[in-house]
């Protein structure tokens, strides 16, 4: 595919939280001195700059600030992150600008300076509305203090507005999943992102686990909460999304049909293609310190480029296309990797054999049982020699 055709996305992480959830494995790091707002986002500025000109004739369908809760930052310090990024690059019109916020913590009072600055749709990290998970899950804030933010950011002039919501907490029950889904809908976000807790490396719950709902439990908590968003309303279209009419996150959509994005902060991904020179993926230093000092610097490049190889982007594809319910079909995998069908095509029948996958017509899709074992299903798919992938945001 021509590069000016493949959608173009700008992700910014600023990196500081109030307090490292213990099932967090994001590059996050608890504030323990004040900010270094205005030279962090100095730094992001000139990242950016060295980028703009590869990206000069394309436009960019969506913004999503994240973390850590880059919501700490001030208003005036998002603002003149807009205006650059603005003044930098081509930013389409009616491009979506999402900000991650968590309750709790003093930044309610700059969602309505956040939306003057130009965000358009808000996240806030919910993850339960029941007391005692909310303290073995480590957050910072309270059920009542969810309920307000969300009302918070409603006041403030955002109506689109996303929930994320976590279940198979510790010792949850079927009776405590479906509250929290009902309280969620009860707030009548655009956007709910329902997800399961995972024991993920490097994080204190991984190193000391707690009981968690085993396997069929976590399936029914799962199945429960998308039937009940289903009947008031919101849809599935991913693994763990599920919105109302018009309201899919077209930035996490952008990822997820292996569209393009730019990254800038500690630790930021990026995926480029290039007409002349293939995919290229590349990553940021993850120290914010040394983030800020190489960004600063004129002379360090903006990244180390090395394309992918043909079968990192197939699977690379796959792992993304396939977290839709929708999948893909033959001609965006040849348009999107430069693959013939043909030469994958065996091995996916293998899985529509086993009832994994579905191919009906020209699409391609998991069944309900490939859904439920997504990560088996993709571990059968790594090329001969595995690369290492990251997570979505």
């Amino acid at each position: 595919m021509h590069t000016a055709r493949i959608p173009l996305s700008l992700y910014v992480h600023i990196p500081w939280c109030v307090r490292k959830c213990p099932y967090c494995d994001f590059n996050s790091h608890e504030m323990r001195s004040p900010l270094p707002e205005v030279h962090y986002v100095d730094a992001l500025i000139a990242d950016l700059e060295k980028h703009a000109r590869a990206v000069s004739k394309r436009e960019i369908i969506s913004i999503f600030i994240g973390g850590g809760t880059p919501s700490l930052f001030s208003a005036g310090s998002i603002a003149r992150l807009l205006d650059a990024i603005s003044c930098e690059t081509t930013l389409a019109p009616q491009a979506e600008i999402t900000i991650e916020a968590n309750p709790g913590t003093l930044d309610q009072q700059n969602f309505a300076g956040f939306r003057s600055a130009g965000v358009n749709r808000i996240s806030i990290g919910v993850q339960s509305f029941d007391d005692i998970q909310l303290h073995a899950l480590g957050r910072v804030h309270d059920a009542c203090t969810a309920k307000e933010a969300v009302l918070a950011a409603r006041e403030a002039g955002f109506e689109n507005i996303n929930i994320d919501l976590m279940f198979a907490l510790p010792n949850q029950t079927l009776v405590q999943a479906r509250q929290d889904v009902e309280q969620a809908i009860a707030l009548e976000p655009a956007h709910i992102s329902y997800y399961q807790l995972t024991l993920e490396p490097n994080t204190r719950f991984y190193r000391h686990p707690p009981r968690l709902p085993g396997n069929e439990l976590a399936w029914e908590i799962q199945q429960q909460g998308v039937h009940l968003l289903a009947q008031h309303g919101w849809q599935q279209y991913e693994v763990s999304a599920h919105a109302q009419d018009c309201s899919r996150c077209l930035h996490n959509l952008n990822y997820w049909q292996f569209g393009d994005y730019l990254g800038i902060g500690a630790g930021a991904h990026q995926k480029i293609s290039f007409d002349d020179f293939g995919v290229v993926r590349s990553a940021k230093p993850r120290n914010p310190q040394q983030y800020m000092e190489l960004a600063l610097n004129t002379d360090y490049p903006a990244v180390s480029e090395q394309p992918l190889q043909p079968e990192e982007l197939a699977f690379e594809y796959l792992l993304n296309a396939l977290r839709l319910k929708s999948g893909f079909t033959r001609q965006q995998f040849e348009q999107h990797t430069g693959i013939a069908f043909a030469s994958h095509a065996p091995k996916l029948r293998k899985l529509c054999h086993e009832n994994l996958l579905v191919m009906q017509d020209d699409r391609v899709y998991c069944s309900e049982t490939g859904y439920r074992f997504l990560d088996d299903l993709l571990q059968r798919l790594l090329p001969e020699q595995p690369t290492v992938t990251e997570r979505v945001l």
